[in-house]
């Protein structure tokens, strides 16, 4: 089969190759799903970079974690009815060599989860990292009903689901933006409230939204550049939740963690429970039978064109999901 891969750490241009490699058997417990759409992710790129604690562990690496197509054979002890089935896939190539940037993955049959025929493969293949982070980060701990809930960088992959399910669970959603392109993003997701924080006061326009209030949960995705946030837009008591940061050393700030008292919550979705796995694809199931799910795919590629797809990753300049094609 067809797949690209890399075997050393790199700038794309330099390590990603595309070739012919053995099509993988379904073991028992697996199923074989010739992929339609593979899903690119920031730390699919950063994984490929050898960015910090995020060395090459196999000799060859066919990267990315998500992806979505059809069962064509099954493992001993899979139901021989997932065959013919559409899917999508969970952590494709999360502590494993072999992901879904090529023309078939062989993964266990519980990373595989059904997906409706009004959902193409290409948004299908966006729900492995971005909708399950975002659906946790709007979930976890206490129930987002009737709070005021910050969404940092809300034109983000990440960041325009998690508006998605704030509003699904009844926040009211304020979002963070750079652009007036990425702001009409963010309000088509379904923001209250969206701030250009390159041309705006983030703390002070906060404050004006909730009347000195502040706001009840904080999502970041950039915990090091961000953490500023906690003592000028977050209630005393309140909640942040990170899913990434830029930084993975930044200088903490001690004293409004004292002084504010939050409930700071770190997590990565490849490591979810299988029982917040569960509720969040319940959930995405929910938000798409309602029909208000809205999928963004900034850009396609074909595999062969894999290195641009990373560096348009890379570059931060996309305005929702990259995929490529096998």
């Amino acid at each position: 089969m067809q797949a690209a891969y890399y075997l050393e750490n790199g700038a794309a241009r330099d390590v990603l190759q595309v070739g012919e490699v053995e099509t993988p058997a379904p073991v028992a417990g697996e199923v074989l799903v010739r992929i339609h759409a593979s899903g690119v992710n920031p730390s699919d790129v950063k994984s490929r970079r050898g960015a910090p604690g995020r060395a090459k562990a196999f000799p060859q690496i066919i990267p990315h974690s998500d992806g979505a197509g059809v069962v064509e054979k099954v493992g001993d002890g899979v139901d021989a009815g997932r065959v013919g089935e559409r899917v999508w896939i969970w952590n494709g190539q999360w502590k494993r060599p072999f992901g879904t940037a090529a023309a078939y993955i062989a993964v266990p049959a519980a990373q595989t989860v059904p997906l409706p025929e009004s959902v193409d493969f290409d948004a299908g293949a966006c729900f492995g990292i971005p909708a399950l982070t975002a659906q946790h980060a709007v979930t976890v701990g206490e129930s987002v009903a009737g709070q005021r809930v910050l969404i940092t960088g809300g034109a983000g992959a990440v960041g325009h689901y998690a508006i998605q399910f704030a509003k699904m669970k009844g926040a009211e959603v304020i979002t963070t933006i750079s652009s007036p392109q990425k702001a009409d993003h963010a309000r088509a997701a379904g923001a209250d409230h969206v701030i250009n924080y390159k041309t705006e006061d983030v703390a002070a326009v906060v404050q004006d939204i909730t009347g000195g209030g502040r706001v009840d949960r904080i999502i970041d995705v950039d915990f090091g550049r961000n953490q500023s946030l906690i003592p000028t837009c977050l209630k005393p008591g309140g909640f942040v939740v990170v899913y990434g940061s830029n930084d993975m050393a930044p200088p903490l700030q001690i004293l409004p963690l004292f002084v504010y008292g939050p409930c700071v919550q770190f997590f990565i979705v490849y490591e979810l429970t299988a029982e917040a796995r569960a509720k969040g694809i319940a959930d995405i199931n929910e938000l798409i039978a309602s029909g208000g799910m809205r999928h963004t795919i900034a850009a396609k590629f074909p595999m062969m064109d894999i290195v641009s797809a990373h560096e348009l990753v890379e570059s931060g300049t996309a305005i929702g999901n990259v995929v490529i094609h096998p």
